[in-house]
Protein backbone atom coordinates (compact mmCIF):
# COMPACT_ATOMS: atom_id res chain seq x y z
CA UNK A 1 0.00 0.00 0.00
CA UNK A 2 1.28 3.45 -0.58
CA UNK A 3 -0.02 6.78 0.46
CA UNK A 4 -2.86 7.99 -2.14
CA UNK A 5 -4.18 4.63 -3.28
CA UNK A 6 -7.52 3.84 -2.60
CA UNK A 7 -9.16 0.55 -1.31
CA UNK A 8 -12.39 -0.78 -0.08
CA UNK A 9 -12.59 -0.52 3.83
CA UNK A 10 -14.68 -2.15 6.56
CA UNK A 11 -14.84 0.25 9.21
CA UNK A 12 -16.23 -0.63 12.52
CA UNK A 13 -19.31 0.60 14.94
CA UNK A 14 -19.04 3.99 14.57
CA UNK A 15 -21.14 6.12 16.76
CA UNK A 16 -22.11 9.34 16.60
CA UNK A 17 -20.78 11.32 13.24
CA UNK A 18 -18.39 8.76 12.88
CA UNK A 19 -17.97 7.12 9.03
CA UNK A 20 -19.21 3.31 9.30
CA UNK A 21 -19.40 0.45 7.10
CA UNK A 22 -17.82 -0.55 3.78
CA UNK A 23 -17.05 2.51 2.21
CA UNK A 24 -13.75 4.17 0.17
CA UNK A 25 -11.09 5.25 1.89
CA UNK A 26 -7.55 6.68 1.43
CA UNK A 27 -4.73 5.23 2.48
CA UNK A 28 -1.95 7.46 3.77
CA UNK A 29 0.30 5.01 5.39
CA UNK A 30 4.13 4.13 3.70
CA UNK A 31 4.46 -0.01 3.89
CA UNK A 32 7.75 0.90 2.41
CA UNK A 33 7.98 2.16 6.30
CA UNK A 34 5.31 0.57 8.46
CA UNK A 35 4.29 -2.28 6.08
CA UNK A 36 4.90 -4.42 9.31
CA UNK A 37 2.64 -2.42 11.45
CA UNK A 38 -1.13 -4.54 11.82
CA UNK A 39 -2.60 -0.94 11.40
CA UNK A 40 -3.08 0.89 8.31
CA UNK A 41 -3.57 4.97 9.18
CA UNK A 42 -6.84 6.04 6.28
CA UNK A 43 -9.07 8.81 5.86
CA UNK A 44 -12.45 7.47 4.79
CA UNK A 45 -14.42 9.33 1.81
CA UNK A 46 -18.38 9.68 2.09
CA UNK A 47 -20.64 10.22 -1.15
CA UNK A 48 -22.30 13.32 1.03
CA UNK A 49 -21.06 16.37 -0.89
CA UNK A 50 -22.70 18.43 1.90
CA UNK A 51 -19.38 17.32 4.00
CA UNK A 52 -17.45 19.78 2.59
CA UNK A 53 -19.08 22.15 4.84
CA UNK A 54 -16.56 21.04 7.07
CA UNK A 55 -12.84 21.87 7.67
CA UNK A 56 -10.38 19.29 7.05
CA UNK A 57 -12.38 17.15 3.76
CA UNK A 58 -11.41 17.39 0.39
CA UNK A 59 -13.79 17.38 -3.12
CA UNK A 60 -12.74 14.53 -5.26
CA UNK A 61 -14.02 14.10 -8.39
CA UNK A 62 -14.34 10.18 -10.22
CA UNK A 63 -11.59 9.82 -13.10
CA UNK A 64 -9.76 7.15 -14.63
CA UNK A 65 -6.88 7.04 -12.01
CA UNK A 66 -9.38 6.54 -9.03
CA UNK A 67 -11.94 4.39 -10.18
CA UNK A 68 -14.65 7.00 -7.73
CA UNK A 69 -18.38 6.35 -9.22
CA UNK A 70 -19.60 9.55 -8.26
CA UNK A 71 -18.01 12.39 -6.20
CA UNK A 72 -16.80 11.71 -2.84
CA UNK A 73 -15.69 14.01 0.16
CA UNK A 74 -12.31 12.89 1.47
CA UNK A 75 -13.24 13.46 5.20
CA UNK A 76 -9.87 14.08 7.11
CA UNK A 77 -11.22 15.52 10.11
CA UNK A 78 -11.92 11.24 10.79
CA UNK A 79 -8.21 10.39 10.17
CA UNK A 80 -8.30 6.88 11.57
CA UNK A 81 -5.95 3.60 12.00
CA UNK A 82 -7.45 0.40 10.57
CA UNK A 83 -6.51 -3.09 11.07
CA UNK A 84 -5.40 -4.22 7.91
CA UNK A 85 -7.79 -7.18 7.70
CA UNK A 86 -10.49 -4.58 7.12
CA UNK A 87 -8.99 -3.65 3.85
CA UNK A 88 -10.14 -5.44 1.18
CA UNK A 89 -9.31 -4.83 -2.58
CA UNK A 90 -7.69 -1.39 -3.94
CA UNK A 91 -10.23 0.72 -6.29
CA UNK A 92 -7.26 2.95 -7.34
CA UNK A 93 -5.29 6.21 -6.52
CA UNK A 94 -5.60 9.71 -5.86
CA UNK A 95 -3.10 12.01 -7.66
CA UNK A 96 0.03 13.50 -5.98
CA UNK A 97 -1.33 17.08 -5.79
CA UNK A 98 -4.53 15.62 -4.46
CA UNK A 99 -2.49 13.79 -1.74
CA UNK A 100 -0.65 16.60 -0.89
CA UNK A 101 -4.03 18.51 -0.45
CA UNK A 102 -4.91 16.20 2.24
CA UNK A 103 -1.49 16.19 3.99
CA UNK A 104 -1.87 20.11 4.00
CA UNK A 105 -5.32 19.98 5.47
CA UNK A 106 -3.71 17.09 7.98
CA UNK A 107 -1.39 19.79 8.80
CA UNK A 108 -4.13 22.75 9.15
CA UNK A 109 -6.11 20.09 11.24
CA UNK A 110 -3.20 19.40 14.01
CA UNK A 111 -1.69 23.04 14.21
CA UNK A 112 1.30 22.17 12.25
CA UNK A 113 0.35 24.64 9.78
CA UNK A 114 -1.72 28.55 10.97
CA UNK A 115 -4.49 29.58 9.55
CA UNK A 116 -2.81 32.26 7.48
CA UNK A 117 -0.35 29.10 6.30
CA UNK A 118 2.67 29.73 8.06
CA UNK A 119 3.93 26.31 9.29
CA UNK A 120 4.77 26.63 12.87
CA UNK A 121 8.42 25.93 14.44
CA UNK A 122 8.86 22.80 15.95
CA UNK A 123 11.25 23.18 19.00
CA UNK A 124 12.96 19.87 20.30
CA UNK A 125 12.17 19.51 24.26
Amino acid sequence: MNPGDIYWVEFAGGGGHEQAGRRPAIVLQDDTYAGDLPLVIVVPLTGATAATRFAGTLAIEPDENNHLRKTSVALVFQIRAVDRRAIAEQIGAITAEQLAELNTLLDKLTGRILPNNERTETTEP
